[in-house]
């Protein structure tokens, strides 16, 4: 297909060969299906903030930094320079995080290069090779669903231990990827995390813990309707407590039971989980409308 303006600049520049087609458009970007050389990749143009559904809410972006100092101020006082910074800050925050958790061993998508506000990565397929489905679209049997779950688990675990806390997790952004097995055997599913604008930092953001208690909720609710024994589980708890405590690494075995401590109920807090909770539904709601890529 012919190439979009926004990535006729990577043609030009010699860092994609061709367009083949277009994969998706979602809230934030769309995705296009790219040749470089003998590997297939995707391209993921963000799109600007007017253009997007999801919000930058001062939530994911507080205590972000930007190293320019005259870019900090002026996003501090709004000016337009100041809101285009602001944009190139969230778009570069998932090249960030992924770099980050693709060194931490977390499964994410390889990225590759990030040029004029365009990602290019690996694209995430299917046992055909076509681009892999999101979770959304796929069913499981109980024993697939506590398999997949143990695993997203243990992602989650992985990137809070490298400081970082997806902020948006759930079955319409994590794909199920086939890797090949050796010598001609079926090989194995397994999810890829996806989709990190919105990431935070997990010591440095107040709204850190509250948005992976939704995270591993969200887990919990999508394998639970395969599996309903996950639905008595409380990972997101038990994970945070020994987080906050200095004991969680990626060889933590977690037991998904977590003893509270009786405490008066904050009200402002219970409140504010409730309008998130409506957000999130309206959100799920919307991408189930969208048409399938």
């Amino acid at each position: 297909m012919k190439a979009p303006p926004r990535l006729q600049t990577l043609v030009d520049e010699g860092l994609i060969d061709t367009v083949v087609r277009q994969l998706m458009s979602g809230k934030e970007a769309m995705v296009f299906v790219v040749r470089c050389g003998d590997e297939t990749r995707c391209a993921k143009i963000y799109k600007e903030a007017t253009q997007r559904s999801f919000r930058q809410a001062v939530d994911y972006t507080e205590n972000r930094k930007v190293k320019n100092s005259r870019s900090a101020r002026a996003m501090a006082k709004g000016s337009k320079f100041g809101r285009q910074e602001q944009e190139a800050a969230w778009q570069s925050a998932e090249v960030d995080a992924l770099y980050r958790l693709a060194a931490a061993g977390v499964r994410v998508p390889q990225p590759y290069n990030f040029f004029d506000g365009v990602l290019l990565m690996e694209l995430v397929t299917d046992a055909h090779g076509d681009a892999a489905p999101r979770l959304n679209d796929v069913s499981f049997t109980p024993a697939q669903a506590l398999q997949h779950h143990a695993a997203l688990i243990a992602e989650v675990v992985r990137m809070l231990c490298a400081g970082v806390v997806h902020g948006d997790l759930s079955e319409f952004n994590i794909l199920l990827a086939h890797i090949p097995g050796e010598r001609g055997s079926d090989g194995v599913d397994e999810p890829v995390i996806i989709d990190l604008p919105q990431a935070v930092d997990a010591a440095g953001n107040n709204h850190a813990q509250r948005m992976l208690l939704r995270d591993v909720g969200n887990l919990r609710d999508f394998f639970g309707q395969f599996a309903p024994v996950l639905l008595k589980t409380d990972y997101g708890p038990e994970m945070w407590s020994l987080y906050q405590a200095g004991l969680l690494d990626n060889e933590t075995v977690l037991t998904g039971h977590f003893e509270r401590a009786n405490a008066d109920v904050d009200m402002t807090a219970v409140l504010r989980e409730i309008d998130d909770a409506r957000a999130e539904d309206a959100a799920r709601r919307l991408r189930m409308s969208l048409p399938p890529a």
